[in-house]
């Protein structure tokens, strides 16, 4: 089930990543701003780096200092890659990880004006970092995908520097989702059904060796997808304008195109969404005291 789910992931946003979307279709940028960024930010990086994927802003609470390395996991076209590039300075490094080689491809086109980003194609539970070698880690939207989260946490402990942070903009879940939901595919590439209940959020991340955890509601509508040109789940407005209809933001299969797009925006018609679900902030730190200094050391022992 695991490789499906990542096979799904890399079809939808392969896609993604070919199709023309950018902050200048107005619906993109209605989605990025609804999710908290403004238009001085969108209008300061390439306007193909966004394609209106968020579910909120992380280098808006990531509080980054010039010199500082920042990595990006689930880095996409490169949105808050160069809005971090643009807070670490000359002197700092803004690196994007990403398991989608069109999403990579991408980005590395936009960076030419950039002399402290990098990207790397990878998933995000086996980030090809040293470790304690990165001050703060972000996402945006992608660690609901990963279908290992308490590895990808672990990872995250792995690569940080004693007293380094994550600030992280995620869906998470409230409440249980309705079964037609947390059982859907469709759902799941949507960003929805892969999500993690905000306690056991809490938990893995204090497992992985965390402290000062902090995941607080945002408070946005994640039916903004669905309000901007009808649009639905993670996909971005005009993404089947703008995609051939057989590789829709939505499809994890071209075969399953109609009907699993069909299948999400019924579902999310059907149910409210965010009466189970939320759009969070999520923050903690490593704390500086630890001796981690291997992938292992980590991992929490048993009782």
């Amino acid at each position: 089930m695991p490789d499906q789910l990542l096979d799904a992931v890399k079809s939808k946003y392969g896609a993604v990543a070919e199709s023309s979307l950018s902050t200048d279709h107005a619906g993109v940028k209605a989605v990025a701003e609804a999710f908290g960024y403004t238009a001085e930010e969108l209008t300061s990086i390439p306007a193909a780096a966004n394609m209106g994927l968020s579910c909120g802003n992380p280098t808006a609470t990531a509080h980054l200092r010039p010199g500082e390395v920042v990595v990006d996991l689930g880095s996409g076209g490169g949105l808050d890659v160069f809005l971090a590039a643009r807070q670490v300075g000359p002197t700092g490094r803004a690196i994007g990880i990403d398991m989608t080689p069109a999403m990579i491809d991408r980005a590395r086109a936009l960076s030419g004006g950039y002399t402290n980003v990098e990207f790397f194609l990878s998933t995000i539970d086996r980030i090809p970092l040293p470790d304690a070698s990165v001050d703060c880690v972000i996402s945006n939207c992608v660690l609901n995908l990963a279908p290992d989260k308490p590895a990808v946490f672990r990872e995250i402990a792995r690569v940080l520097k004693p007293g380094g942070r994550l600030a992280a903009s995620d869906i998470a879940l409230k409440t249980d989702l309705p079964a037609a939901i947390a059982s859907s595919l469709a759902a799941y590439v949507g960003c929805i059904a892969g999500a993690i209940h905000i306690e056991t959020y809490r938990n893995e991340l204090l497992r992985a060796g965390f402290s000062n955890i902090a995941i607080v509601d945002s408070g946005a509508d994640l039916n903004a997808y669905t309000k901007v040109e009808n649009q639905s789940g993670c996909c971005s407005p005009a993404m089947d304008a703008a995609t051939p209809a057989a590789t829709s933001c939505c499809t994890p299969a071209p075969a399953d195109a109609a009907t699993l797009h069909a299948d999400l925006s019924a579902l999310l018609e059907t149910y409210d969404v965010n009466a189970a679900a939320a759009s969070v902030k999520v923050y903690a730190l490593k704390p500086a005291a630890s001796s981690c200094c291997g992938p292992t050391c980590c991992t929490p022992t048993k009782a």
